[in-house]
């Protein structure tokens, strides 16, 4: 049984990581796509900008519509939207045609991830959720460490156009492994999709906090190539292995979240969250070396990723369990902190402040999620004092 949850989790990994590479291996191609496309780079950035609202809008309404449907063909048919996006923006002649592939991949982000979240969460016990989660979501950080940077040269090497020909192939192959190894279930039991769940404020200040926290390194993270060249000193040759340091970094921070979060879910939360505030305030100064640039870097992946498990858990804690909307919900909500944080720290450089002034944007970002995390731990306390004593340990 262990090892057919292994296959599974490992499958539905294997999905995230095409997700994952599709979402982030374009900041390290900002520069060649906005050459080709003439258009700016804070105008490219847009495409990371315009696949994080698609996630956002497409999320709830295509997992909502596919909600008693079973998983395995739905997820299937899900990475179908992925492979047909990445073709897309392989042949796009144009910054429309090109915004247009990327809109139509990531319809398929948030309803895949948000049910692969429930599959991934029913596979284990309950005191082991965070960690199943992890697991799924791996495949983004391993794209982040392998799949980004190997995609970043790929591009630099064969041309951008043949990064996104690579990412429709990874499609086929997702799909192709969940064909085979994520359990089939009974179209009833796909998991509820319950709008009501929304009634509850503590389920939007989880949403909330969840696209602040993170959305918050993609500030920085969307103009990572001219921050680490213009700003740093580094060579374009360099951004490969810089991606694969940050990648390391999130990987490191997916362990040391899950293990964390399953003990003690708030306190990961604000712990990382704090962390990576401080991490982005310094890195206003340390981008201006390469040496302090480069271990900054790394210490905003372990941070960032942290808080992701953990992000996850809460906002499905917050709706009392297994509700597929809510689950892509969550999905909605690290997207829509991603499209905030390319947006603002494209304006901010469009202002003329500079690509060092992104990690402050970012930072503001992180104290607003600080401050909706504070108001969960009042709420906490408030469940507490009424009686709830047992979904305020789970969940706080």
């Amino acid at each position: 049984m262990a090892s057919r949850s292994a296959l599974a989790l490992t499958a539905l990994a294997v999905g995230t990581f095409a997700l994952g590479m599709t979402e982030f291996v374009i900041t390290g191609l900002l520069p060649p796509i906005a050459g080709d496309l003439s258009v700016s780079i804070p105008t490219a950035g847009l495409l990371i900008s315009g696949y994080a609202l698609s996630v956002v809008i497409g999320g709830p309404l295509l997992t909502a519509a596919v909600a008693r449907r079973p998983r395995k063909p739905v997820l299937i048919g899900l990475l179908g939207f992925f492979v047909a996006g990445n073709l897309i923006s392989a042949v796009a002649p144009n910054f429309a045609a090109m915004m247009t592939g990327r809109v139509v991949a990531a319809l398929c982000h948030g309803a895949f991830i948000g049910i692969a979240t429930i599959a991934a969460a029913d596979l284990v016990r309950p005191d082991r959720r965070s960690s199943a989660i992890a697991a799924m979501l791996s495949g983004i950080t391993i794209a982040s460490v392998a799949g980004v940077p190997l995609g970043t040269l790929l591009g630099q090497q064969a041309g951008w156009r043949a990064t996104f020909w690579a990412m429709a192939l990874l499609g086929v192959l997702a799909a192709l492994a969940t064909a085979a190894f994520v359990p089939v279930t009974a179209a009833g039991d796909a998991a509820r999709a319950n709008w009501a769940a929304f009634r509850n404020p503590v389920v939007w200040l989880a949403l909330g906090m969840t696209a602040l926290a993170f959305g918050a390194v993609y500030a920085p993270f969307t103009y990572v190539a001219p921050l680490m060249t213009d700003v740093a000193g580094f060579g374009a040759g360099a951004l490969p292995w810089l991606l694969v340091l940050f990648g390391l970094g999130l990987v490191l921070g997916n362990v040391i979240g899950a293990r964390a979060a399953d003990r003690h879910l708030m306190p990961t939360i604000v712990v990382a969250a704090t962390i990576m505030l401080i991490i982005l305030v310094a890195f206003a100064w340390t981008a201006h070396s390469r040496g302090p640039a480069a271990v900054t870097l790394f210490v905003l992946g372990v941070a960032a990723y942290a808080t992701v498990p953990g992000l996850t858990t809460r906002v499905i804690a917050a709706a009392d369990g297994d509700n597929l909307i809510v689950s892509a919900a969550a999905v909605s909500a690290f997207n829509l902190g991603n499209a905030a944080g390319a947006y603002l720290g494209g304006r901010a450089i469009a202002a003329g402040w500079g690509y060092d002034s992104t990690p402050l944007v970012g930072a503001g970002m992180e104290l607003g999620a600080l401050v909706l995390a504070a108001a969960l731990l009042l709420v906490g306390r408030m469940s507490t004092r009424t009686g709830d004593k047992g979904r305020s340990a789970e969940v706080f």
